[in-house]
């Protein structure tokens, strides 16, 4: 009886570290030197792209509990390129992202969901210029060994962030909708 109450014990404490590891599952960081952030805005009906040169993050993700997971991203707002230094310094402008007085973009998941074999639907918190708004991501990711890649686009209105004071608020001049794609690669 006492083997078997011995056997019984470990067993439970076998199932208790399998779960308690896969319940602090350590987030991994986003590889940046293979990660992109990249947004598309219209001026005057021309599309234009940006990048940001430097952002970081970690995602939690398992592809067989994606409900689990976790993601989140923060970006240097001052790292913003469009190509041209003149334009580029304009942008960090209190009239358009103030990156003086507001550094950092975040993004912080509060749901991941299955959208089917090899998508996902993340729903989280982006905040820029200190304002905070609800957004939802349709993304597709692969899984290739240790890496796990996720790619994805969503789209944001510039004004409800602030971005664009005084004349800049007209629409008609630049569009107040703006395309974020991100190429997310992270190594477990």
């Amino acid at each position: 009886m006492a083997h078997k109450i011995v056997l019984k014990s470990a067993l439970l404490a076998a199932a208790a570290c399998a779960l308690f590891g896969a319940a602090s599952a350590s987030a991994a960081p986003i590889d940046v030197a293979k990660s992109s952030v990249i947004t598309t805005s219209k001026q005057m009906s021309v599309a234009v792209d940006g990048k940001f040169k430097k952002f970081s993050g970690d995602v939690t993700f398992d592809p067989a509990n994606p409900s689990a997971g976790s993601a989140k991203v923060t970006i240097d707002i001052g790292s913003y390129d469009i190509g041209s230094d003149e334009y580029n310094n304009t942008l960090k402008s209190a009239e358009w992202f103030d990156s003086a007085k507001f550094p950092q973009a975040t993004f912080v998941s509060t749901s991941i969901a299955s959208a089917g074999p090899g998508k996902l639907t993340v729903k989280g918190k982006l905040t820029i210029k200190g304002k905070t708004q609800d957004v939802s991501v349709p993304l597709s990711y692969q899984v290739a060994g240790a890496t796990q890649t996720f790619d994805g686009v969503t789209s944001i209105k510039r004004l409800a962030y602030g971005i664009g004071a005084n004349e800049w608020k007209d629409t008609s001049v630049v569009a107040d909708e703006v395309d974020i794609k991100f190429h997310l690669v992270v190594t477990k």
